[in-house]
């Protein structure tokens, strides 16, 4: 019933892997003598292409997801008028990627947060070669740090 849910709701679903085979993982990371949840990268696009494309903005998220080698669960894209702008979603098993675009100020907000072994930085080139910026400005924030 699931399966058959989500492509009407706009979604779409791959399997997520089994967290029994994984010998109990909380999938924290350890980076820099720091343990941690996840990094999470904030972007900033200015004068990217496709930002009021939902179909192609949901494809290009999955494709930077993918190659972070994170898992992709559901993706929901959602276009708010011929040019409003798009606001979408790319669940992931090891968290989320998400994008807000303002086409009328040729600028896109995008979140890359992932758990685990996927490192965030490893989508940055597939973003910029499909989104093709003028101008990329990224932040990182170390989630759950543990004191």
């Amino acid at each position: 019933m699931r399966d058959r849910a989500l492509p009407e709701l706009g979604m779409e679903s791959e399997a997520a892997p089994d967290p029994s085979t994984d010998g109990g993982d909380d999938y924290f990371v350890e980076k820099d003598g720091q343990r941690f949840a996840g990094t999470h990268l904030l972007v900033e696009l200015w004068g990217g292409r496709h930002l009021n494309d939902p179909d192609t903005l949901g494809n290009i998220l999955c494709a930077a997801a993918r190659a972070a080698k994170a898992t992709v669960l559901h993706t929901h894209m959602h276009h708010f008028s011929p040019s409003g702008g798009v606001s979408g979603v790319v669940v992931l098993a090891e968290s989320h990627v998400s994008i807000h675009t303002w086409p009328e100020r040729d600028f896109a907000a995008i979140d890359l947060f992932m758990c685990g072994s996927c490192d965030p930085y490893d989508s940055i080139p597939t973003l910029r070669d499909a989104l093709a910026p003028e101008r990329m400005e990224l932040s990182e924030h170390r989630r759950g740090l543990l004191r």
